[in-house]
């Protein structure tokens, strides 16, 4: 004889069994607990960038690595409030064409992750293009005479002779090996390449180009090898760096002078660290000294006050050069 089971002493209702079921099946693919949660930590925002007119059509856009908890996996490149490029997070640079002769564009780029969460914007930088060349078809010359030195661990410093063009040279294209790493304005014969390698062997060469997108053939190779080891910046931090005081209307004011570090650019913006700490930037707007740069900031009315102060430049590339000597000075 089977035994039949017998019923529960209070069976749940049928609606409530329904209940039950549609809330396991909407909580099945809940993360519980902090390890297993998703991803909302947007990267920063891309710092360095800089933008160089390469041609009457094209720009060259290059930014700073982003930070992000997980991985960046991609960056978009805005021309106003349009997407226009987008490349891996592995790139750092891109040429974006199609523009025109004559007009004035801003860009910022985003950084990405790979849940999708996007940065705030980079700061916006603005591109006049040059004037176009009525059918232009001649090649700038090869640039000569390209020569290399490393500048410490980091860095190498470039220099070369001006190509001529029947037109204008618009920009000079640096490439380390096959690829192409930075582009600077046509009036510039030198630059600092920075983001390399200490102790490391790198091969560079530089075309010419002019607004028709001529591209002259590739200057000589140079060789570079950084120096060993890791150092403090110093061969891209100011040089002959001196702080002092004065009082004015009761206060008391901070006197810096220094020499721009050589870079092959204008440098117009510098970190000022405090006592250790960042106090300010201060970025030269219009003229930007190149032979030498002076600057005063308050520091406060009391007499006998002891700071420590340093600085360091951002250099064309967008990246910070190395801190200038730490200087003490006394209030008073």
């Amino acid at each position: 004889m089977r035994r039949i089971p017998r019923p529960s002493a209070h069976p749940a209702p049928l609606a409530l069994l329904t209940v039950m079921a549609a809330t396991a099946a909407a909580l099945g693919g809940c993360a519980w607990g902090g390890d297993d949660a998703g991803d909302t930590n947007p990267p920063s925002a891309p710092r360095g960038l800089t933008v160089q007119a390469g041609s009457a059509t094209t720009a060259h856009v290059m930014w700073n690595q982003a930070t992000d908890d997980t991985k960046v996996t991609a960056y978009e490149v805005y021309r106003g409030t349009k997407k226009v490029k987008e490349v891996s997070g592995q790139e750092t640079m891109v040429d974006v064409v199609g523009l025109k002769p004559t007009a004035t564009y801003s860009f910022t780029v985003r950084a990405r992750d790979a849940e999708g969460n996007v940065s705030e914007d980079s700061k916006k930088l603005s591109v006049t293009m040059p004037a176009a060349a009525a059918a232009d078809r001649e090649p700038p010359s090869k640039p000569a005479d390209l020569t290399g030195k490393a500048a410490g661990s980091k860095a190498a410093m470039l220099t070369w002779g001006k190509s001529s063009d029947d037109k204008k040279v618009a920009s000079y294209e640096v490439f380390q090996g096959g690829s192409k790493i930075h582009s600077v304005g046509g009036n510039q014969t030198a630059t600092l390449v920075t983001g390399l390698r200490p102790g490391t062997d790198y091969t560079f060469t530089v075309k010419a180009r002019d607004a028709a997108d001529n591209f002259s053939a590739a200057s000589r190779e140079v060789r570079v090898t950084t120096a060993a080891g890791k150092d403090s910046g110093r061969d891209t931090a100011p040089t002959g760096f001196r702080a002092g005081t004065h009082r004015a209307d009761g206060a008391y004011y901070i006197d810096l002078s220094w020499t721009p570090p050589r870079t092959g650019g204008a440098v117009a913006e510098y970190q000022i660290q405090l006592d250790g700490r960042t106090a300010t930037s201060l970025v030269f707007g219009g003229a930007v000294p190149r032979d030498k740069a002076e600057h005063s900031f308050y520091i406060g009315k009391k007499d006998g006050e002891r700071h420590r102060v340093r600085i360091r430049p951002k250099l064309p590339d967008g990246t910070w050069g190395g801190y200038s000597p730490e200087r003490t000075v006394t209030t008073g």
